[in-house]
Protein backbone atom coordinates (compact mmCIF):
# COMPACT_ATOMS: atom_id res chain seq x y z
CA UNK A 1 0.00 0.00 0.00
CA UNK A 2 2.89 2.43 0.63
CA UNK A 3 4.39 1.86 -2.44
CA UNK A 4 0.73 2.52 -4.43
CA UNK A 5 0.63 5.70 -2.22
CA UNK A 6 4.36 6.83 -2.90
CA UNK A 7 3.38 6.41 -6.78
CA UNK A 8 0.24 8.27 -6.49
CA UNK A 9 2.37 11.15 -4.99
CA UNK A 10 4.73 11.27 -7.67
CA UNK A 11 2.22 11.32 -10.41
CA UNK A 12 0.52 14.11 -8.59
CA UNK A 13 3.54 15.78 -8.04
CA UNK A 14 4.09 15.95 -11.99
CA UNK A 15 0.94 16.61 -13.16
CA UNK A 16 1.48 19.77 -10.61
CA UNK A 17 4.29 20.85 -12.34
CA UNK A 18 2.91 19.79 -15.52
CA UNK A 19 0.17 22.50 -14.70
CA UNK A 20 2.13 24.91 -13.22
CA UNK A 21 4.70 25.28 -15.82
CA UNK A 22 1.62 25.19 -18.51
CA UNK A 23 -0.50 27.76 -16.59
CA UNK A 24 2.36 30.30 -15.61
CA UNK A 25 4.25 30.02 -18.99
CA UNK A 26 0.16 30.47 -20.80
CA UNK A 27 -0.37 33.73 -18.80
CA UNK A 28 3.15 35.18 -19.21
CA UNK A 29 2.42 34.52 -22.53
CA UNK A 30 -1.14 36.17 -23.12
CA UNK A 31 0.41 39.21 -20.82
CA UNK A 32 3.42 39.94 -23.28
CA UNK A 33 1.05 39.55 -26.29
CA UNK A 34 -2.17 40.88 -25.36
CA UNK A 35 -2.22 43.26 -22.21
CA UNK A 36 -2.29 46.75 -22.64
CA UNK A 37 -0.82 49.18 -20.14
CA UNK A 38 -2.35 48.68 -16.93
CA UNK A 39 -2.68 44.84 -17.17
CA UNK A 40 -6.07 44.26 -19.55
CA UNK A 41 -6.50 42.88 -22.49
CA UNK A 42 -6.96 44.15 -25.85
CA UNK A 43 -10.48 44.45 -26.26
CA UNK A 44 -10.31 43.02 -30.15
CA UNK A 45 -8.40 40.04 -28.32
CA UNK A 46 -10.77 38.44 -25.73
CA UNK A 47 -12.68 36.54 -27.65
CA UNK A 48 -10.10 35.05 -29.41
CA UNK A 49 -7.61 35.00 -25.47
CA UNK A 50 -10.55 33.06 -24.14
CA UNK A 51 -10.84 30.29 -26.19
CA UNK A 52 -7.29 29.47 -26.87
CA UNK A 53 -6.65 29.61 -22.85
CA UNK A 54 -9.61 26.90 -22.63
CA UNK A 55 -7.93 24.74 -25.43
CA UNK A 56 -4.37 25.11 -23.78
CA UNK A 57 -5.74 24.26 -20.72
CA UNK A 58 -7.61 21.18 -21.79
CA UNK A 59 -4.39 19.80 -23.60
CA UNK A 60 -2.86 20.29 -19.93
CA UNK A 61 -4.92 17.80 -18.75
CA UNK A 62 -5.12 15.31 -21.82
CA UNK A 63 -1.10 15.34 -21.10
CA UNK A 64 -1.79 14.70 -17.42
CA UNK A 65 -4.21 12.15 -18.07
CA UNK A 66 -1.77 10.51 -20.32
CA UNK A 67 0.40 10.49 -17.74
CA UNK A 68 -1.37 8.45 -15.32
CA UNK A 69 -2.49 6.35 -18.51
CA UNK A 70 1.27 5.68 -19.11
CA UNK A 71 1.98 4.87 -14.89
CA UNK A 72 -0.86 2.63 -15.09
CA UNK A 73 0.84 0.93 -18.10
CA UNK A 74 3.47 0.49 -16.56
CA UNK A 75 2.88 -0.07 -12.67
CA UNK A 76 -0.13 -2.68 -13.31
CA UNK A 77 0.11 -5.88 -14.28
CA UNK A 78 -1.21 -6.45 -17.75
CA UNK A 79 -4.38 -8.30 -16.30
CA UNK A 80 -5.64 -5.14 -15.10
CA UNK A 81 -5.79 -2.78 -18.11
CA UNK A 82 -4.76 -4.25 -21.72
CA UNK A 83 -4.34 -1.71 -23.98
CA UNK A 84 -2.71 1.96 -24.21
CA UNK A 85 -6.80 2.92 -25.23
CA UNK A 86 -8.39 0.94 -22.25
CA UNK A 87 -5.54 2.84 -19.64
CA UNK A 88 -5.80 6.49 -20.68
CA UNK A 89 -10.16 5.26 -21.02
CA UNK A 90 -9.60 4.47 -17.44
CA UNK A 91 -7.68 7.37 -16.68
CA UNK A 92 -10.05 10.02 -18.16
CA UNK A 93 -13.23 8.64 -16.32
CA UNK A 94 -11.67 8.81 -13.17
CA UNK A 95 -9.40 12.06 -13.42
CA UNK A 96 -12.52 13.84 -14.08
CA UNK A 97 -14.36 11.95 -11.63
CA UNK A 98 -16.95 10.81 -14.03
CA UNK A 99 -16.20 7.19 -12.81
CA UNK A 100 -18.70 5.15 -15.11
CA UNK A 101 -17.58 1.97 -13.62
CA UNK A 102 -17.42 -0.23 -16.91
CA UNK A 103 -13.46 -0.28 -16.46
CA UNK A 104 -12.81 -0.63 -12.65
CA UNK A 105 -9.09 -1.89 -11.15
CA UNK A 106 -8.76 -5.20 -8.56
CA UNK A 107 -9.13 -4.43 -4.89
CA UNK A 108 -4.95 -4.41 -5.08
CA UNK A 109 -5.20 -1.23 -7.44
CA UNK A 110 -8.11 1.18 -6.47
CA UNK A 111 -6.40 2.94 -3.96
CA UNK A 112 -4.33 4.24 -7.07
CA UNK A 113 -8.04 5.47 -9.25
CA UNK A 114 -8.92 7.30 -6.06
CA UNK A 115 -5.52 9.27 -5.32
CA UNK A 116 -5.99 10.19 -9.58
CA UNK A 117 -9.35 11.71 -8.89
CA UNK A 118 -8.27 13.87 -5.76
CA UNK A 119 -5.28 14.75 -8.39
CA UNK A 120 -8.26 15.67 -11.15
CA UNK A 121 -10.62 17.49 -8.93
CA UNK A 122 -7.45 19.49 -7.77
CA UNK A 123 -6.28 20.21 -10.92
CA UNK A 124 -9.70 20.85 -12.47
CA UNK A 125 -10.21 23.48 -9.80
CA UNK A 126 -6.90 25.07 -10.83
CA UNK A 127 -7.87 25.44 -14.39
CA UNK A 128 -11.32 27.05 -13.63
CA UNK A 129 -9.92 29.63 -11.17
CA UNK A 130 -7.28 29.83 -13.79
CA UNK A 131 -9.66 30.41 -16.78
CA UNK A 132 -11.89 32.52 -14.32
CA UNK A 133 -8.42 35.00 -13.43
CA UNK A 134 -8.28 35.34 -17.32
CA UNK A 135 -11.84 36.68 -17.59
CA UNK A 136 -11.60 38.55 -14.84
CA UNK A 137 -8.84 40.56 -16.49
CA UNK A 138 -10.12 40.67 -20.01
CA UNK A 139 -13.99 42.28 -18.36
CA UNK A 140 -11.57 44.37 -16.36
CA UNK A 141 -12.67 48.46 -17.50
CA UNK A 142 -9.71 50.31 -18.30
CA UNK A 143 -7.63 52.65 -15.33
CA UNK A 144 -9.62 50.45 -12.55
CA UNK A 145 -7.06 49.06 -10.14
CA UNK A 146 -9.30 46.19 -8.75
Amino acid sequence: MLTLVFTAFVLIAATIIIHGIGTTSWLRHLLRRHAVPGGQFRPAKVLSILVSTALVLITLHLLEILVWALAYMIVLPSSELQTMESALYFSAVTFTTLGYGDITLSSDWRLLSGLEAIDGILLIGWTTAFLFAVLQRAWQVPGDKN
